[in-house]
């Protein structure tokens, strides 16, 4: 009798089990919206085009990881004849603190795909415009982000955009498993005088390969002390800041491995990077080496090799930072000892060829002088005059 019960008992688990199974509740699958091309800028920042509302001109948008919300340029705000509310939200960057208002219940179209119910938040993106030589009219971020999922292709430079539910990922690629609040925070290894970890921010709107604070270079003591930095000028929400250039041996995340990474050190005055926390950011040039599947829903980042994966990093310094002020090209701060100080250029002048060739637009002028070492010749005007000089530019993966 005992055994018959016992019997009965194991097969009403059984059923129970196996209807419990069959009643499982999942997501319906993913289905696609709408595709649509980007073009990449210095350090393969993705930048792509929307409509605003029901104005006729497109718009040039930043995707942007970094990026809490999604805003717009000021501007490109007034050009439109729009006004936003007075100022009601501080945002921080790594070039200041600025309060910002917002134009809210907006809606913008990526091809004839409609998202609605957007409040952009309106700040100044002059200095992302001459940096890039072309207009940025807005940041795109987790308002638009956290909606959807979306597969970033680098080979074809395309972005499909899908709602939300199950998702199948590519094989031979690696699935991120990050902390999303607002903003994607992982954690990967590091390696130059010592092994460490290093908890970071995922950003595509950052066109770098590795950003950390100054305060945790110096807590995690991880980089070699021998290791020359080199000064330089960076770009960021609120302006522009100084930065320091280096290497350093090796970067994992998840089962890849980078060797012989350029990095940047910046002082987190602001404290954007919530250190300790964070101990700073990697950016796009390195994820472009990668097609990326965003899923913000289930916090997941899928990651599969493409054809970019081993391009080789740029280790070309010249001190030299351009950017379009009134059609044209013009050199930043020079910073001092770099080679653009020794070859006698001046924060303002007025770069018109490199190795003899004229007519170059930003960008073009930009590549000449990354991963290009050794001596290159450049010519400029200073207050109307035309003049020459050779710039001995710097390797600095080389001791």
């Amino acid at each position: 009798m005992l055994r018959l019960r016992l019997l009965c008992t194991l097969l009403f688990l059984c059923c129970f089990l196996k209807t419990a199974a069959q009643e499982e509740f999942i997501d319906p699958p993913s289905k696609h919206l709408v595709t649509i091309p980007f073009v990449q800028f210095t350090g393969g920042v993705i930048v792509f085009k929307a409509l605003l509302d029901n104005f006729k001109d497109s718009l040039n948008f930043i995707l942007d990881t970094g990026s809490g919300g999604i805003s717009l340029d000021s501007a490109t705000v007034e050009s439109l004849g729009l006004k936003p509310g007075p100022p009601e939200r501080i945002i921080r960057g790594i070039g200041g603190v600025r309060k910002v208002g917002f134009l809210k219940k907006r809606s913008l179209h990526l091809g004839e795909y409609e998202i609605d119910s957007l409040d952009f938040h309106i700040i100044d993106y002059e200095v992302l415009t001459s940096l890039y030589g072309q207009k940025i009219d807005g940041i795109i971020g987790y308002s638009v982000l956290s909606r959807y999922i979306l597969k970033i292709n680098y080979e074809k430079q395309e972005i499909d955009f899908y709602t939300k539910g199950t998702m199948k990922y590519p094989k031979g690629g690696y699935l991120l498993r990050p902390y999303i609040r607002m903003l994607p925070y992982l954690k990967s290894t590091i390696s130059d005088n010592r092994k460490s970890g290093f908890n970071y921010l995922f950003d595509l709107g950052a066109g770098l390969t590795v950003l950390f604070s100054d305060d945790f270079v110096n807590d995690s003591a991880f980089l070699k002390t021998k290791r020359k930095r080199y000064l330089k000028q960076g770009e960021g929400l609120g302006g522009r800041v100084d930065m320091y250039l280096t290497v350093m041996k090796s970067l994992r995340i998840g089962p890849y491995r980078f060797r012989n990474v350029p990095v940047n050190i910046f002082n987190d005055d602001y404290n954007v990077t919530s250190y300790p926390s964070l101990g700073g950011l990697i950016g796009n040039e390195i994820f472009r080496r990668f097609n990326v599947i965003l899923n913000y829903e289930k916090q997941q980042i899928h990651l599969t090799p493409n054809r970019f994966f081993t391009s080789p990093f740029d280790y070309a310094y010249s001190g030299i930072e351009l950017y379009l002020v009134d059609g044209v090209a013009v050199t930043g701060k020079i910073p001092a000892g770099s080679p653009a100080e020794k070859a006698g250029l001046n924060e303002g002048d007025e770069i018109l060829a490199i190795n003899n060739r004229f007519g170059m637009q930003l960008d073009d002028l930009k590549q000449a002088l990354q991963s290009t070492y050794g001596k290159v010749k450049i010519i400029y005007r200073r207050k109307g005059v035309l003049l020459t000089t050779v710039m001995n530019v710097i390797n600095i993966s080389k001791k």
